[in-house]
């Protein structure tokens, strides 16, 4: 695979389709996020400080709900949206939920994901080892980090 986020398509927390594309000339940071995880709390409290400080610079959070490390996210998109609103008053771009990782016994992982663990290995394989991996993708649409 080569080219750009601009290539994918992912579906938005209310069903419908939306082009990465609208990332065009922004950076973002692409992660999967669960709400029950150990991890939780530091994690949104660290990419809300992010958001602030560069928001008007123009980085965009991509938040992509998970449930395939431990079971940590188990409800739907709306309550995910609510749960990260209302505990750290945060909002950032939220996703359908996703697997990170495909196989025979879990299903197919979603595309994008497919394309950034090519584009961006991880330590001795390319799979997502847990919840909140983040993607750096540069205002060309590049993964340039992991």
């Amino acid at each position: 695979m080569s080219g750009t986020i601009y290539d994918f398509s992912v579906r938005d927390a209310q069903g419908g389709f939306v082009s990465m594309e609208k990332y065009s000339g922004l950076v973002v940071i692409i992660v999967n996020v669960a709400s029950y995880c150990g991890l939780t709390s530091s994690n949104y409290s660290e990419l809300k400080a992010l958001n602030d400080k560069y928001y008007e610079r123009g980085l965009r959070i991509a938040a992509f709900p998970c449930n395939q490390f431990g079971f940590q996210e188990p409800y739907c998109e709306a309550s995910v949206n609510t749960f990260v609103k209302e505990k750290f008053d945060f909002e950032p771009d939220l996703y359908g939920k996703v697997l990170v990782n495909g196989g025979i016994v879990i299903g197919k992982e979603a595309p994008l994901w497919a394309f950034l663990k090519q584009e961006q290995a991880g330590t001795l394989t390319n799979s997502i080892k847990w919840n909140f991996t983040k993607f750096l993708v540069d205002r060309k649409g590049k993964v340039v980090e992991r």
